[in-house]
């Protein structure tokens, strides 16, 4: 039985987190309550995902919070990663399934409603959603979509949805209100001078979202 927690999805980037280092930050934000993690680094090859990729894992040990490599499916097999994410413009997720063990988590991204409904709950797990902004760590994003496009997309989808996209603190109420199960951040927590104080405020902006 396949485990995750959307809430607080955090997705790494090299960049940004390049005065603290992916590992360090994701294991701060860990600390401080993000429930997922996803290394994405778009211009590193394979063996390099594979070597962060372990250096990770170490990190998470006996944490509970499951990796996603994004795009890299070769790498999430060798790791043994708990899940890979693709977005429309990777890997089809019918044939990144069929490469990947049953128990591994599949994420793909979806930007409109018609792909929402193309989704797959026999294979997909989950959905990333967005952009619901504008951001400049995606610069050939689509059009953001807003949290009333973020909604109807949501209610199109088959599966759990994480919004993303220029998500940061004071963000959660409208993005759970559209029917998201998290938000998915990259510099609301790469980047921060204390990554571990940033994941704890949002995580604590979510719990109270929630009640």
């Amino acid at each position: 039985m396949k485990s995750f927690d959307l809430s607080l999805y955090l997705v790494l980037d090299p960049d940004l987190c390049r005065e603290i280092g992916m590992v360090e930050t994701a294991r701060l934000a860990v600390a401080g309550g993000t429930t997922m993690v996803q290394l994405r680094d778009k211009s590193a090859d394979t063996a390099t995902m594979i070597e962060t990729g372990r250096a990770l894992q170490l990190a998470l040990a006996g944490t509970g919070i499951p990796l996603i490599i994004n795009d890299d499916v070769e790498a999430a097999i060798v790791l043994g990663a708990e899940g890979v994410h693709v977005g429309q413009s990777d890997l089809a997720a019918a044939a990144a399934r069929r490469r990947i063990p049953d128990t591994m988590i599949l994420g793909v991204s979806v930007e409109t409603e018609e792909l929402a409904r193309q989704v797959d709950a026999g294979l997909v797990d989950y959905v990333g959603i967005g952009p619901v902004f504008a951001t400049g760590t995606k610069p050939d994003h689509k059009t953001p979509i807003g949290f009333d496009g973020l909604a109807r997309i949501v209610a199109a989808a088959p599966v759990p949805a994480v919004a993303i996209g220029g998500l940061k603190q004071g963000h959660a109420v409208p993005v759970l209100a559209a029917g998201a199960h998290g938000l998915a951040v990259v510099s609301a927590i790469c980047g921060q001078p204390d990554p571990e104080t940033a994941a704890r405020s949002l995580a604590r902006e979510i719990e109270e979202a929630r009640r």
